[in-house]
């Protein structure tokens, strides 16, 4: 370890035998833990850990906004993904759009796709679950009806999007009880929300009677996405413009599919599909296989410049290929592959830094070959929107299985609660793009290209590790930085995690309107300075990043010692997330 790492971190390693949570809030670490002790599973407890930060964290995520995942099953060495992410109603297309005048996917109930979350957790609890949702729910729905502490990030967060709820009555009278937002401290009341979850635990009940454990889940499904609680959405979007229709709802189910991998050193690493921007750290990795960094040394001159530039070049290719492979040809086998991280990665120059994003790769797609095109907006030229946010869990339990989720969507620019239910339908809609050419275009059922991108680790026979954050475009940066401090330089996940991050912002922002900061480079402060002028000597414009600032990346992470049965769980200091064990 070098120099560049935080001597000790402000928090120890979470150490356990058994079983560790590590969450983006405490108290929904804790909820999942009482389901492991109480004899659940990795899968138990992750759901109930994501259920509960659907409330305690509703201003980054939410029960009808999305959630996709990544389970390890260790018995069958079986690692699959669930999207967790609605596509676009039926009624939407770019032509939607243009039609009425706009350019990008505008805020408020436009941007609205198909809730995936409740189905995701749902399907989980069905494929891979021990216990009921009653169960799974009993956490959050304490948390909304009984209210719990706000966090001072919570609040902070909240007095900043307050622009964003004035104006929409149940809106205000969530997040502005009073007509303020909360103070650090009091007590934040959820009771809409805490009644919609009360009513599908009663409708599991009914059915739990009659049909056993499957029957109350796919009942908690029915009476979401085609009972009362469908019925009550549609209606509110017929009535106030939106696009969601009962059909819509429900024809809608999550899907599972194996997770791509590759390969770094004796590593394997699993990300979602390019539904997601989760190939981008695959990629980021393919490039960075081929490098020494270790003689680098840790954010030196040359491994910051390195992997800034890795990280510009896969982002090049997401903008120019990643979409719905249900709907776009995507050249995945070939972005993941040796051959083309060997030709990509002589476009990093060690003297001089890409000015912007580089040009993306030639692939072949369908018997063709052709260089993806990719479309940018000045900074300057459209209104700055601050970056939405997301959270993030994962769990590996006393078998050896493993769970990583990145739920998102909380009350989303705009985007209106459904009177009464507490329910913020997803607005995951603005990262696609109003352009038919473009991969992530709005097309009907075309889910949007995401950022939140779970990941998983394994070192057959040695390691098991589940990794993620929120954090926008920057989180696969983050990822990546904290992964290769544990595998490169041999940092403990706690250290890893805290150490200081640099991000580029050298492509499209995924968020509506998009915009680009061409070359831009930010560092946070822990970083050497002299570091920072030899940077901007190869290209890079750099900018300090405040400590205060928000939103930055939050990662979470286990790693279990297979040999020695020992879990290591760790949080990030620079946000709410907190891992507990045993």
């Amino acid at each position: 370890m070098t120099a560049a790492f935080p001597p000790r971190p402000s928090r120890t390693n979470v150490m356990a035998t058994r079983h560790v949570v590590s969450a983006g809030h405490y108290l929904a670490a804790h909820a999942g833990f009482m389901v492991l002790e109480a004899g659940g599973n990795a899968v138990d407890a992750g759901v109930t850990t994501g259920i509960a930060l659907n409330v305690l964290e509703s201003q980054m995520c939410c029960f009808s906004g999305v959630a996709p995942t990544i389970v390890y099953i260790a018995e069958t060495n079986e690692v699959v993904t669930i999207d967790g992410l609605g596509g676009w109603p039926q009624a939407a297309s770019c032509e939607y759009f243009i039609e009425r005048g706009h350019k990008v996917v505008p805020e408020g109930i436009l941007q609205t796709v198909i809730p995936a979350a409740c189905d995701a957790w749902v399907t989980l609890l069905e494929r891979w679950g021990t216990i009921s949702f009653a169960d799974a729910a009993q956490a959050a729905i304490r948390f909304a009806r009984d209210g719990f502490p706000m966090h001072p990030q919570m609040s902070a967060r909240v007095k900043e999007q307050e622009i964003d709820f004035r104006g929409i009555p149940q809106n205000e009278a969530i997040y502005l009880p009073g007509g303020r937002a909360p103070e650090p401290g009091e007590i934040f009341f959820q009771k809409d929300l805490g009644k919609t979850l009360q009513f599908l635990v009663d409708e599991e009940k009914k059915a739990v009677a009659t049909g056993g454990r499957r029957a109350g889940l796919e009942a908690v499904r029915r009476a979401f996405y085609r009972g009362d609680i469908a019925q009550t959405i549609v209606k509110f979007h017929k009535e106030n413009g939106g696009l969601l229709s009962a059909d819509d709802m429900a024809n809608y189910r999550v899907r599972a599919e194996p997770a791509p991998m590759v390969k770094f050193r004796d590593v394997e690493v699993y990300g979602c599909g390019p539904w997601c921007q989760g190939p981008m750290l695959l990629q980021e990795m393919t490039l960075l296989n081929g490098i020494d960094l270790e003689a680098m040394g840790h954010n030196t001159t040359s491994y910051i410049h390195t992997v800034t530039e890795a990280v510009k070049l896969a982002a090049a290719d997401r903008e120019a290929y990643y979409g719905d492979p249900l709907f776009v040809d995507v050249p995945l086998d070939t972005l993941l592959s040796t051959e083309y991280a060997d030709q990509r990665r002589k476009l990093i120059r060690p003297d001089a830094a890409w000015p912007q994003m580089p040009k993306a790769g030639e692939v072949e797609i369908g018997g063709v070959r052709r260089t993806g095109s990719t479309s940018r907006v000045p900074a300057t030229a459209l209104r700055q929107v601050p970056g939405l946010d997301t959270t993030y869990a994962c769990v590996i339990d006393r078998h050896g299985n493993a769970f990583s989720t990145t739920p998102s969507d909380g009350v989303m620019r705009r985007s209106p609660i459904i009177p009464g239910t507490g329910l913020c339908p997803s607005g995951r809609g603005n990262q696609s793009r109003v352009d038919p050419k473009h991969p992530a275009s709005i097309q009907p059922g075309k889910r949007p290209r995401l950022t939140p991108n779970p990941a998983f680790a394994l070192r057959p026979g040695k390691m098991v590790m589940p990794f993620g954050t929120p954090g926008g475009d920057e989180q696969t940066q983050a990822m990546l930085q904290s992964f290769l401090n544990m595998v490169v330089f041999g940092a403990d996940p706690q250290t890893a995690i805290e150490a200081p991050r640099f991000a580029s912002c050298s492509f499209p922002n995924s968020f509506s309107p998009h915009t680009d900061r061409p070359g831009v480079l930010r560092l946070e402060p822990e970083i050497s300075k002299t570091v920072a002028k030899e940077l901007a000597a190869k290209g890079h414009t750099i900018e300090w990043i405040d400590p205060a600032e928000w939103p930055q990346a939050g990662m979470c992470a286990i790693q279990k010692d297979v040999k020695q049965g020992v879990i290591w769980g760790a949080a990030d200091r620079r946000r709410t997330g907190y891992a507990v064990g045993w």
